[in-house]
């Protein structure tokens, strides 16, 4: 059960607005941001930082920064946001071949190197104790400049954020993301968890 229950949409209005971007993101107004409405300054802090975070400016895809979502929450191990992070990556565009082999991205033929380099980047750098080391770099700096290295470490501090806000809330999952995760992560054993 969740720790807070989430408020309503309607709640406090600058939230609601912000939170239009969510339905084009996942279709929905996630129970986190609904939750994170108790202090409004919070909601609208987040929002605009998810906005801000996920402006593509470089080379780094929509579709590739959800995928370093999802790798960044399987590390933490955050199943509300392994589901939201697959179903925005399906919604931003990535081939339907990444989305069934996500968790094979290391070696499976959908992925290139370029995008193993980000993918690899995400996981070390979600570890904990931190994993991101000089060989990390040098691949990242083979495919991708300094400004798509800020881009990409941006989400993975986003969803760094989002992980601890989601597994100690206990965040309620909305039925959208619940389809998504069964659909592309449910044959490698993702449920709801905690998030029911």
């Amino acid at each position: 059960m969740a720790l807070v229950t989430p408020l309503s949409a309607d709640h406090d209005l600058e939230t609601k607005n912000l939170a239009e971007f969510f339905n084009e993101t996942l279709g929905f107004c996630p129970n986190s941001v609904l939750t994170m409405q108790r202090r409004p300054a919070i909601s609208k802090a987040f929002i605009n930082l998810n906005k801000a975070v996920m402006a593509n400016e470089g080379n780094v895809t929509s579709a590739l920064k959800r995928m370093i979502a999802w790798v960044s929450s399987n590390a933490a191990g955050c199943r509300y946001c392994q589901a939201h992070a697959i179903r925005a990556a399906e919604r931003y565009g990535a081939n339907q071949e990444q989305l069934d082999n996500i968790w094979e991205y290391r070696t499976h033929a959908a992925f290139n190197e370029a995008e193993r380099a980000a993918l690899d980047f995400s996981l070390a750098a979600s570890q904990i104790p931190n994993a991101v080391n000089q060989k990390i770099k040098e691949r990242l700096y083979k495919y991708w400049n300094e400004g798509d290295i800020v881009e990409m470490l941006g989400v993975i501090s986003l969803f760094g954020y989002l992980n601890r806000w989601n597994d100690s809330m206990g965040t309620s999952i909305e039925e959208g993301a619940v389809e998504s995760g069964t659909q592309y992560l449910g044959k490698y054993g993702w449920e709801k968890g905690k998030h029911i």
